[in-house]
């Protein structure tokens, strides 16, 4: 189970390998959201998205053994992005499962990373199963996206930035909004605010119509979605939270919150107009929250975690229609 032990043992190990991200802000973005924001930019990590975090945590807490036999990971592009390069930067291999639909720059990235990608159908096939066949006959080490304690705890370094970042800003209580595909992330920030910043709450924010997490937390047990494809905000469409993320979830985070799909392209629009940051549709679901579902929130200040910025130009041409 993951811990506030773990994520501090994990801070330990990224030391010096992993990028601190600060807090930015607007006035522009204060006025739009009727609050203080404060912009955790994770687009700017490693990789471009936080999960060089729990990648670098997971790897380095393999055994010598382990890690000579290589990994493997699945994902749609940014866990895969994140394990090719901390692979690489220890020298094994990794071999990386994506969807065929995943956007091309995330495939390309993931290979010249040094990765081997194999691609497979998400509509009709599962990655668990293919991961599992491949790791079981190559002995490879499976490097989950999510529900995984080590890679929780990688995540929940950002968590631990925020409280300290927070705290020099004199932001004492305050919503912190996350963006939220298996829970990995938000759970593993829940965990660090708890132990270093209580009056600090972790919020989940989805896409409409992938919002399984925020029903998963209205319900109080796991709901899926009844589709894992069809949204541009691909880095954060997985088909229920995890079984070790939901129970921190449950006991952490407030309401979960969600967006649609050109409430996230504005967001991207604006975050490039104002913050002069690129986020991908998945890593702007947070700040699109913050900016469109401010009715929802409480309080003087809410903190956003822009979670990545791994985006296809033509998705990012789209976004910034919404400045013309």
């Amino acid at each position: 189970m993951s811990t506030i032990d773990l994520i501090e043992a994990a801070a330990h190990r990224l030391k010096g390998h992993v990028r601190e991200t600060p807090l930015l802000t607007s006035p522009f973005l204060d006025e739009i959201a009727g609050r203080r924001v404060w912009v955790k930019p994770e687009c700017l990590q490693h990789t471009g998205s936080f999960k060089f975090r729990g990648a670098w945590s997971a790897i380095s807490a393999l055994s010598e053994a382990e890690r000579q036999r290589g990994v493997i990971a699945y994902s749609s592009g940014n866990h895969a992005q994140g394990v090719a390069l901390a692979a690489a930067k220890h020298g094994i291999s990794s071999v990386i499962i994506m969807p065929s639909d995943a956007p091309q720059l995330k495939i390309d990235n993931t290979r010249a990373l040094g990765g081997e990608v194999v691609l497979y159908d998400r509509a009709k096939e599962s990655r668990e199963e293919i991961g599992n066949a491949l790791a079981s006959e190559r002995g490879l080490t499976l490097i989950r996206p999510f529900d995984e304690p080590q890679v929780i705890a990688g995540q929940g370094t950002a968590g631990l930035e925020i409280a300290r970042q927070a705290k020099a800003a004199g932001v004492s209580n305050a919503d912190v909004l996350i963006c939220c595909g298996g829970g990995g992330l938000t759970s593993g920030i829940a965990l660090a605010l708890e132990a270093h910043a209580p009056g600090l709450r972790a919020r989940p924010c989805e896409p409409d119509g992938f919002d399984d997490v925020k029903r998963s937390l209205e319900e109080g047990q796991i709901r899926s979605n009844p589709a894992t494809a069809g949204n541009i905000c691909d880095a954060i469409l997985t088909p229920q939270p995890g079984d070790i993320t939901f129970p921190i979830l449950n006991r952490l985070c407030g309401p979960g919150l969600s967006v649609t799909e050109d409430e996230a392209l504005h967001a991207m629009a604006l975050a490039f107009l104002r913050l002069k940051i690129v986020l991908e549709p998945g890593g702007a679901v947070s700040l699109a929250s913050a900016l469109f579902r401010k009715g929802q929130i409480v309080g003087d200040d809410v903190i956003v975690v822009a979670s990545g910025g791994n985006v296809d130009p033509g998705i990012f041409a789209r976004a910034l229609e919404f400045l013309t």
